[in-house]
């Protein structure tokens, strides 16, 4: 509930005059310290009144969400008390854009699970129109439309957000510089591309570029010989506070702890956040180093380097605190410095050694066949 606090006024009428006392004269009436020879006859007081929350309205295709998406969504959640957020439809996308990476359903979930964000909309248009302009309006009480200082055409040329900037309903926040949907698929396509490279150390050399935001003779300005633009993310502490809860457990809360790399934050990744928070009552996330993530995953490994994911998980409403960087063993000490109550982890081993001993078992399996193998007839 919001509250505007107002001034005390009361309405007095006095010898037929009507008369507006602030809240200190009003406060000697009270108090029997009214001058002699003024007398009060009616008094109306109306000392709080609730305030309309301030609605706000952003939309998106939010097509391989990333920490970009998510500071637009804490910008817009800046300028208003409610967030309502509208997704873009898969056939809207690929009317104007060409076909999403991810579906509507993957995407409504990302968006929901953005801390600021409190009301979601699924199937918005690509564009604002003027009839669902006053649907916004009308419908959901939308008080302004928002949207990043990055230009949005449609494809005949228009500006997408022609009648909210008109209606005088328009407000705009300031772009995430460092990366894009489009960046992202880049980068993937680097590493496919770079995979036929038979030079391990060329390719280690590559990843690290790119999940550093670092160029080499291929890239000029940070674009590579593809037209593939390279990140230039650049961390501050004021961003992850931007991001941070900026609270700590309580003296007897239930600390679940769960690590992983998170690299290319997806919906697998938000479900078993969520089930993980239920279980406990603060979620603590240790998020591997790029160095740890390669080592296990492979050299083109992460996508996305250690604070981009950071912010990323950070950024997930189920999530209270990560640790950057954290070790890939669960040690003792790790337990007791936290006051973790329970290790979680999911069902798809992180390391290569799962792989290994799959694989042997899988191997083992194949000559025990092959030694017992019996004729069975037929085709």
């Amino acid at each position: 509930m919001v509250w505007e606090k107002e001034k005390i006024v009361g309405t007095c009428l006095l010898g037929g005059a009507a008369f507006a006392v602030g809240a200190s004269f009003l406060h000697l009436f009270l108090n029997g310290d009214l001058p002699l020879g003024l007398g009060l006859g009616t008094c109306v007081l109306s000392p709080f009144r609730k305030r309309k929350p301030v609605r706000v309205y952003m939309d998106g295709c939010f097509d391989m969400m990333h920490y970009g998406h998510c500071n637009a969504l804490r910008q817009a959640r800046v300028l208003g008390d409610q967030l309502v957020v509208g997704v873009v439809s898969d056939e809207e996308i690929i009317a104007n854009k060409g076909p999403p990476v991810t579906p509507l359903h993957e995407r409504m979930i990302m968006v929901k699970a953005v801390k600021w964000v409190d009301e979601v909309i699924s199937d918005a248009p690509y564009a604002i129109t003027e009839e669902f302009m006053k649907k916004l309006f009308d419908e959901y009480q939308i008080d302004y439309i928002i949207h990043g200082d990055d230009p949005c055409v449609l494809p005949d040329g228009t500006d997408a957000y022609a009648h909210a900037k008109k209606a005088g309903r328009y407000k705009q926040i300031k772009r995430t510089e460092g990366v894009s949907s489009t960046d992202i698929v880049g980068r993937m396509l680097l590493c496919v591309r770079e995979r036929s490279v038979s030079d391990s150390h060329n390719r280690s050399s590559l990843q690290r570029q790119f999940s550093h935001g670092h160029d080499s003779p291929r890239f000029k300005d940070g674009v590579s010989s593809a037209g593939t633009r390279v990140s230039h993310f650049l961390p501050t502490s004021r961003r992850i506070v931007q991001f941070s809860n900026g609270k700590g457990p309580g003296p007897d809360a239930r600390i679940v702890y769960i690590d992983g790399a998170f690299d290319l934050f997806h919906a697998g990744h938000v479900e078993i956040l969520r089930r993980a928070r239920e279980l406990g009552d603060f979620l603590l996330v240790g998020i591997h180093n790029d160095q740890t993530v390669s080592a296990k995953r492979g050299a083109h490994r992460p996508i996305m380097n250690l604070h981009e994911r950071s912010l990323s998980v950070l950024a997930c409403r189920y999530v209270d605190e990560v640790i950057i960087g954290a070790p890939w063993e669960v040690s003792k000490d790790t337990i007791t410095t936290f006051d973790i109550s329970l290790v979680v982890h999911g069902t798809v081993a992180e390391s290569d050694d799962f792989q290994r001993k799959r694989n042997l078992k899988k191997e083992a399996s194949e000559k025990k066949y092959y030694e017992q193998k019996a004729f069975v007839s037929g085709d």
